[in-house]
């Protein structure tokens, strides 16, 4: 078994070179997910080949200054940063990166507690440092002191429609600091109902570029970042399950 279509793929879509130390790391991570999700509902996706290229590349994407729409000047170390993963799952996107940046300070975040106990035994096995793992919601942790405003980027894939993953994420965002939305396919009705609500929770929408990972053609990959420019206030987020039962723009408006 080879590691050949995430080597590439980060080389020519994310000009990064990875070590074999990081892909003996990726490798363990793979072969852990493939166990463990005969037991967990972590992902629907389990070849190896897809693995490769729809979870870990796709991970390594919000590594990328161009696909995050850094403009000139803007400096962001991942290597001493701090992330936070809500809804993390299986893994994706926190996982992948700290092995790209040893030195990320990761807390990964799910409700799930058979999902925590996998992202637990993964990061044991993967012998990460500066790795916090979280059983609760994302509306308690972002009224949470430790944690609320804290973080130079938050995330989560495949969580929720913009509107409701912003009340989530840019709580958590220092000042300075990213959101950042791993999205794909026609994105033109979550973007007009999501777009209003990030202003309300200090954040301004970046210009980012739409691509596709190796092999795939038109399928709208973009990463939706907004760069938070003022404090969240008080009121966000919501009470727990309020967010997404209520969102702040609904889809249907």
């Amino acid at each position: 078994m080879s590691l050949d279509l995430l080597v590439s793929g980060a080389r020519s879509l994310l000009n990064l070179e990875l070590t074999e130390a990081q892909l003996a790391l990726f490798q363990l991570y793979y072969e852990t997910l493939v166990d463990w999700n005969e037991r967990v509902n972590l992902t629907s996706i389990t070849t190896y080949e897809d693995v490769q290229l729809k979870h870990f590349l796709d991970s390594l994407t919000l590594a990328s200054p161009k696909l995050r729409g850094d403009p000139p000047g803007f400096a962001l170390d991942l290597n001493s940063a701090a992330l936070v993963d809500i809804g993390a799952g299986a893994g994706f996107p926190g996982v992948p990166l700290k092995i790209l940046y040893p030195g990320l300070k990761l807390t990964l975040s799910d409700s799930v507690g058979k999902k925590t106990a996998f992202l637990t035994h993964l990061v044991e096995k993967l012998q990460l440092r500066e790795v916090q793992i979280i059983n609760g919601r994302a509306e308690e942790l972002g009224q949470n002191p430790a944690h609320r405003q804290k973080y130079q980027i938050a995330t989560g894939r495949a969580v929720a429609a913009l509107n409701v993953l912003s009340e989530y994420c840019l709580p958590l965002c220092k000042v300075g600091g990213l959101f950042i939305a791993p999205k794909k396919g026609d994105l033109f009705e979550e973007l007009k109902a999501g777009a209003p609500v990030v202003p309300k929770l200090g954040g301004q929408l970046r210009q980012t570029p739409i691509f596709d990972l190796p092999g795939e053609e038109k399928s709208g990959r973009r990463l939706i970042v907004a760069q938070k420019i003022a404090p969240t206030p008080a009121a966000y987020p919501r009470g727990v399950g309020v967010p997404a039962k209520t969102p702040l723009i609904s889809l249907q408006s």
